[in-house]
């Protein structure tokens, strides 16, 4: 159903005795721990953590002029909460979806300079003895 979808974004609605509630799935989220799914909650205006075992047999894919209206009424709060549940879930993100994590760029190549040529110091005595005089040691 919503996992199996092919499309990347799976809109739905959650059937339950409180009352029904849109929902929706996007295949780039994160993996929620061991037998548990996230989803939009367009009633609470927040990505929750369900038990899936528990409302997947409440979960009904949308269709039609139901789901064209879901995008229209929930669209725009969908993507502001999705941006921010990427953010804070972005190591995962970036490290499973390497097509929507920034391209890195290649480094530049460094600049090799000639090597300047080095400057020999003078190897005349006289550089050696000058400033020194016998005078100051003792013998």
């Amino acid at each position: 159903m919503y996992n199996s979808s092919k499309k990347p974004v799976w809109y739905g609605e959650l059937i339950a005795s409180r009352g029904n509630t849109v929902i929706i799935y996007d295949k780039q989220f994160p993996e929620a721990s061991a037998g548990r799914v996230y989803f939009y909650n367009t009633a609470r205006d927040a990505i929750i953590e369900y038990a899936e075992e528990i409302v997947k047999p409440h979960l009904h894919e949308l269709s039609g002029a139901a789901l064209a209206t879901a995008e229209a009424n929930f669209g725009a709060a969908w993507d502001v909460a999705r941006t921010a549940f990427m953010a804070q879930h972005s190591g995962w993100v970036e490290a499973h979806n390497p097509k929507t994590s920034m391209v890195k760029k290649a480094k530049p190549e460094p600049i090799i300079e000639p090597e300047a040529e080095l400057e020999a110091e003078s190897t005349d005595e006289d550089d050696f003895d000058r400033g020194w005089s016998n005078d100051d040691f003792d013998d």
